[in-house]
């Protein structure tokens, strides 16, 4: 795919950009055009690469330093008061997660990236990101109940415990309670013909120590109770209840207040609200099962009854009660987390959604379209250029349109698309369907293993297969993560394809949140390939050879490592060299490994990676020539971008796979090149440029593992790529400083 180029090339010095601002990177001798048409080969360096484990950062705590930033989030008050409390609820769902999978998996396998870890090395990961997740998890209730709340109260929301509560307040609660909540509930106290009920994993449920005799005249007793997950857990009083604001209440509060009148004639001595967290990845075994769909269906059933890995209670929890607790789900007690509020923070997104208040909310911001479709029939605009979409700064609709146009179009005789997530309700999904009643080709390669979407995804495979369309699960063993459309149409010359390409997920909502690329094209190679793709997913035939992309699991790894080694023999050669990569996380060790060597022969290198990094920067004689940096803003970083500047050829290329073991050696990943000058300039100018340039959102990962945030000094100007982008793409007022 990336070939070198003479550097008389017709490229200007402008469309480089910021590329060539780092610092020493322009010292060649400007001889790059004995490079001319010269492939990657193995370059035969002279850089040795460690392999010790302290040339890598320790995935775990990796992740939990993204959450530290997260967090940072929340406590900027530069940010608006109710995204600042989403930033808390945020760091929730990823702490969640961590323990559902991470956490989970550790304590399943023994395992990490793959290879067996002695008892020793894994007791240390469990008390480093034990120590490290406690540290979050009390940071997040001390902004909370020390911050956010009193800042929210003071502008009118009003989060009120049953202490904060009037007594006007206290009544309609009682009326509430006694009128939604009581008939739903069913405490259980525990007996040798009551057993300890199945918890649902992130569950709402209260624990009660009882005095007195029962109605057979026996004595202290443990009681449990689960919250009805059909109840809303954030409960708004009624106006006239709210004279200052608007009022709310937790369903956690509304039972407290009532716990006496659950166990009438008995004494609530202790009591406290818990949730467990179990291990929540599905499992089937690849060898026996004939049928994924039916293996996945049962599977479901078993996810919220998993290994229990995380205990959540109140902080005023009795010690008795939480161990009582912790041996009964077999959970150690380093796992087990007081919280001062409620068990589960993620619900106070509710309160976000109650809460309507623009002041307190990011600006209004309209995606911009792009000017290259305008209200030309896609189709037409596609046979005289690609288009690059840039979301969320520019409007998911144009993909959209790909699709629905296909669907409607008498002239298309077929379509073909990956889905890996794209949630319960999708346009996208129904234009597919829509197809497939036509009478048209329509082949589905639907990932049901799509972690979190499994239960959606497998209601969209019903779907499609009633009404005729070809719906196939990828490979079984390697997850379908490549982002791919194509529609084949027949036309005066004969078929012609139609590609779209991308770094995200067909999804409704996350395009909305989610920064990501995609390119629409008629280029007959890049359509060959993606269709050779779907050949290979379909018929599982070897993939014949591809013109430009690269493909996970045969080629990508090491496609990517030729193109890292390539760059490092240019360096060596004394020529300038240069690499710039974007992803959301980089752990596998050949690559880091090649990067490493590529540092040391001399090449600049920058990796902006969102999430977690094992790569060390800035070690002498290992990484002092690699940068690393996250940026965590209003959007979710989500794009993967690499550059090479090889000989001023400044090739490009963006992929729906992160530098991950995973993801290069165990799933259907592509990476593609932006082959037009003008969208290759816009990836570079977009997507890497104003990140390296950022001072507002953006962290730099030390040696030693940890993250300092960037800032503006004394007389430069604030900048934050987000907002640049916004006001560049997009369509907002008011995005804040820049």
């Amino acid at each position: 795919m990336i070939k070198s180029k003479n550097e008389a090339g017709q490229e200007s010095p402008q469309e480089a950009g910021d590329i060539a601002s780092h610092k020493g990177n322009d010292k060649g001798n400007g001889s790059a055009g004995r490079q001319s048409g010269r492939k990657f080969g193995k370059a035969s360096g002279r850089s040795i690469v460690p392999h010790k484990r302290e040339a890598y950062l320790n995935r775990e705590l990796s992740l939990l330093q993204f959450n530290r930033r997260v967090l940072a989030q929340a406590e900027d008050t530069a940010i608006p008061l109710l995204e600042r409390l989403r930033f808390l609820c945020i760091v929730s769902s990823n702490l969640d997660e961590f323990f559902e999978v991470r956490i989970a998996s550790l304590l399943a396998q023994d395992q990490m990236d793959g290879q067996q870890i002695g008892p020793d090395a894994l007791r240390a990961i469990f008390a480093l990101s034990s120590d490290e997740c406690h540290d979050i998890v009390e940071r997040q209730y001390a902004i909370l109940n020390g911050d956010i709340l009193p800042h929210l109260a003071a502008r009118g929301i009003h989060l009120l415990r049953n202490k904060d509560r009037n007594e006007a307040q206290r009544a309609w609660v009682k009326q509430y309670f006694e009128r939604e909540v009581r008939p739903l509930l069913t405490p259980i106290g525990l007996d040798p013909a009551h057993p300890f009920p199945q918890v649902v994993n992130k569950s709402l449920n209260f624990i009660f120590e009882l005095s007195g005799k029962d109605a057979f005249g026996r004595g202290t007793s443990i009681a449990i109770l689960k919250a009805p997950r059909v109840l809303p857990r954030v409960i708004q009083l009624p106006d006239h209840l709210s004279p200052s604001g608007k009022s709310f209440c937790l369903l956690s509060s509304v039972i407290h207040a009532h716990v006496g009148d659950l166990f009438p004639g008995r004494q609530v001595v202790d009591y406290s609200q818990f949730r467990v967290t179990r291990n929540s990845d599905l499992w089937v075994d690849e060898e026996e099962v004939e049928n994924l769909r039916l293996a996945l269906q049962t599977e479901l059933q078993s996810r919220p009854f998993g290994l229990a890995v995380r205990l959540e209670v109140a902080k005023n929890c009795p010690p008795h009660l939480s161990q009582f607790l912790l041996d009964q789900f077999g959970i150690a007690q380093s796992r087990l987390f007081e919280v001062d509020g409620p068990v589960n923070m993620v619900r106070l997104n509710e309160l976000i959604e109650l809460s309507s208040q623009p002041s307190m909310r990011f600006p209004s911001f309209v995606p911009g379209f792009p000017e290259d479709l305008g209200q030309t029939d896609i189709f037409h605009a596609l046979q005289k250029k690609d288009v690059l979409l840039h979301h969320p700064f520019q409007s998911f609709q144009p993909v959209l349109d790909f699709i629905r146009s296909a669907a409607a179009d008498p002239a298309v005789v077929a379509i073909k698309q990956t889905i890996y997530r794209t949630g319960i309700n999708s346009d996208l999904m129904e234009s597919l369907i829509a197809a497939a009643v036509s009478g048209k080709e329509v082949t589905v390669v639907l990932e049901l293993m799509a972690r979190f979407d499994e239960e959606a995804n497998i209601k969209w495979a019903n779907r499609l297969e009633r009404v005729g369309a070809q719906v196939v699960y990828g490979v079984v063993g390697l997850k379908t993560h490549a982002k791919l459309a194509l529609v084949v149409r027949r036309e005066e010359s004969g078929l012609r394809q139609y590609a779209h390409l991308g770094t995200g997920n067909y999804h409704p909502t996350t395009t909305r949140f989610y920064t990501d690329f995609g390119v629409l094209t008629a280029n007959p190679l890049i359509a060959a390939d993606v269709n050779e793709v779907f050949m290979h997913l379909t018929s599982m035939t070897k993939p014949r050879k591809l013109n430009h992309l690269w493909l996970a699991p045969f080629t990508l790894q090491k496609q990517l490592v030729q193109a890292i080694r390539h760059e490092a023999a240019i360096a060596r050669a004394g020529r300038p060299a240069r690499i710039i990569a974007k992803m959301n996380a980089l752990l596998d060790e050949s690559v880091i490994r090649a990067l490493y060597g590529a540092s040391q022969d001399g090449v600049k290198i920058d990796l902006i990676v969102r999430g977690a990094c094992a790569l060390r920067p800035g070690v002498a004689g290992l990484s002092e020539n690699i940068r690393v940096r996250s940026i965590v803003g209003r959007f979710l970083e989500h794009s993967r971008i690499f550059y090479f500047r090889n000989d001023l050829a400044h090739d490009v290329c963006l992929s729906s796979a992160d530098w991950m073991g995973r993801n290069l050696l165990r799933r259907i990943e592509v990476a593609f090149p932006v082959l037009d000058k003008a969208l290759k300039k816009r990836v570079i100018t977009e997507g890497l440029n104003p990140y390296l340039k950022d001072n507002v959102d953006a962290w730099e990962l030390e040696p030693d593992g940890q993250y300092r945030r960037r800032r503006a000094r004394a007389r430069q100007t604030r900048f934050s790529a987000q907002a640049w982008l916004m006001q560049q793409l997009g369509h907002a007022a008011g995005h804040g400083a820049m």
